[in-house]
């Protein structure tokens, strides 16, 4: 287990926060800040996943629930019949986002928008989103991380023509999120509706024969 950089700088501030009313007032005002410390340092943890090395595997890129799967007649840039698979990251899931194949970036958006709940249906075409296009040898995939009403920073680490490898680190959604993963109709679809992933891990899809 290890903790994003930006969890230290969140979990400092609000440790000197908790110094200062301590040592100002008295040691109960300090309890609030002394806790958010805490829960920063917990809400940007990064947990060892086991990658599954079969190329045929698609794994999810976020941790949460599955919020819905839903078809849909053509995405701009895999160009054929889809699935989209919609991830709903609660405020204690955890919030870094992997690739959930190999391959190259061809594509990078950042789509300015709202900031409505998480869990709402309209939020991928309404809020604020970071996407980005991942090619193979053998699929495309677009992955997109969704602002909600907390998470009103959307962290990426990468940029076009970087090559990820699978469940690789790319990016992160601070506080409530939701990320959206969409693969062509040749990839089998292996989650469901209410079931929890988790990132880099849990096999969303497989490629058909």
């Amino acid at each position: 287990m290890s903790i994003i950089r930006e969890g230290y700088y969140f979990a400092g501030v609000a440790l000197l926060v908790a110094l200062f009313l301590y040592f100002a007032i008295n040691p109960y005002a300090a309890i609030i800040p002394a806790v958010l410390a805490c829960y920063c340092l917990y809400f940007f943890r990064n947990p060892k996943r086991k990658i599954p090395a079969d190329e045929s595997l698609i794994v999810s890129p976020a941790d949460g629930t599955v919020q819905d799967v839903v078809h849909i007649d053509e995405d701009d840039f895999i160009h054929s019949p889809c699935n989209k698979i919609i991830i709903f990251l609660s405020v204690f899931d955890v919030h870094v986002n992997r690739s959930p194949i190999a391959g190259e970036i061809k594509v990078q958006k950042y789509i300015c928008g709202r900031f409505r709940p998480a869990y709402k249906d309209s939020v991928g075409f309404e809020n604020e989103r970071h996407l980005i296009g991942i090619e193979n040898d053998k699929l495309r995939v677009t992955v997109t991380q969704i602002a909600g009403i907390l998470a009103r920073r959307i962290v990426s680490y990468v940029t076009l023509e970087d090559t990820l490898e699978k469940g690789e680190l790319y990016g992160l959604i601070r506080f409530g999120s939701c990320t959206e993963i969409v693969m062509p109709d040749n990839v089998e679809v292996l989650v469901k509706k209410g079931q929890k992933v988790r990132g880099g891990e849990t096999i969303v899809g497989k490629i058909k024969n």
